[in-house]
């Protein structure tokens, strides 16, 4: 199973864009997929990108709680993203990727989204006029060059959400 560390994707990033534009890698967000909405997580709240492993059902959860993964021996409570927010449940096939946290943030709930849709310069957003998002895992809403809708992703907000921890069914 194949992997892709963001520390190293990280480091990548910040050689390349010094080399071309003299900016830091800290701007650069990932854009990811959960459902219908686009998501603009910064590099440095995200963990790791991985295919989905073998879920291991756990009984008398939310629906939205898919399973646990085992992870080079760590256990990952696998989230789906999107039926958490009330969307559709992710389908965990083809472009399907678990978006473990950063280290930083001490939790062990990895993210079901439905893809991931790569790196994304802030300059290439706007702010949405838009009403205010009551969830408080989105700190902005923008709007990128072709008029879509993106959601700036805070994890620590969702990390220490109240529904969020509450997984009994």
């Amino acid at each position: 199973m194949a992997k892709l560390s963001l520390r190293e994707f990280q480091e990548e990033l910040a050689r390349k864009l010094a080399d071309t534009s003299g900016q830091s890698a800290a701007r650069a967000l990932l854009g990811i997929q959960a459902g219908s909405e686009l998501w603009l997580v910064d590099l440095a709240e995200a963990g790791e990108i991985l295919p989905v492993p073998t879920l291991t059902p756990v009984p008398l959860t939310c629906g939205w709680l898919r399973g646990l993964a085992n992870v080079r021996g760590m256990l990952y409570a696998v989230n789906d993203f999107a039926a958490f927010q009330g969307g559709t449940p992710t389908g965990v096939a083809g472009e399907t990727r678990l978006l473990l946290p950063h280290a930083k943030f001490g939790t062990n709930s990895a993210l079901l989204v439905s893809r991931v849709l790569g790196l994304r310069a802030i300059e290439d957003f706007e702010p949405a006029e838009t009403a205010a998002d009551p969830r408080p895992w989105v700190s902005s809403q923008l709007l990128d060059t072709q008029g879509r809708l993106w959601r700036r992703f805070d994890p620590k907000r969702l990390y220490t959400d109240e529904r969020f921890l509450e997984v009994a069914a």
